[in-house]
């Protein structure tokens, strides 16, 4: 397995992981690949943002996105949050959205973020015993959210 930052050339592979594995609510209208292309070529060149790939044999398996937030509180430090945490059907529970998180986590810690909290829509007592298993805590807090 080889974790690196999601390339242009990842488009293809990148929304078969997020509409078949991810969402319940895959677009009706066709994807303009060339936008897909042009946004993961963004997030690569932006220092704060990391959409991380499992690569195993050639092929994009796993998936992590972080995003670096700065911050005026807890003394300047930053925070992370994490979403778009998906594997390929054919390649869980082997170890590579773990090994993603941890290099999330790692990456955080090197920008000096005091926490690092991680979204998902699943109330699935298994993914929420996979989060917790790789150190994240449900915690008191509420995510409220607004649909534009």
């Amino acid at each position: 397995m080889f974790i690196r930052k999601a390339l242009p050339k990842d488009a293809e592979e990148l929304k078969t992981l997020f509409f078949e594995y991810l969402t319940s609510f895959p677009p009706t209208e066709e994807q303009d690949m060339n936008k897909w292309r042009e946004i993961i070529a963004k997030l690569y060149n932006n220092e704060n943002s990391y959409l991380l790939v499992a690569e195993v044999d050639g092929r994009v398996v796993s998936t992590v996105y972080l995003t670096i937030i700065e911050n005026l509180t807890h003394n300047l430090r930053s925070f992370g949050v994490i979403e778009n945490v998906v594997t390929h059907i054919d390649y869980r529970n082997k170890g590579y959205a773990s090994a993603l998180l941890q290099e999330a986590t790692n990456i955080a810690r090197e920008h000096n973020c005091y926490k690092v909290f991680l979204e998902t829509g699943s109330n699935k007592e298994s993914t929420l015993n996979f989060y917790q298993n790789n150190g994240f805590e449900l915690d008191k807090k509420h995510s409220c959210l607004k649909r534009l």
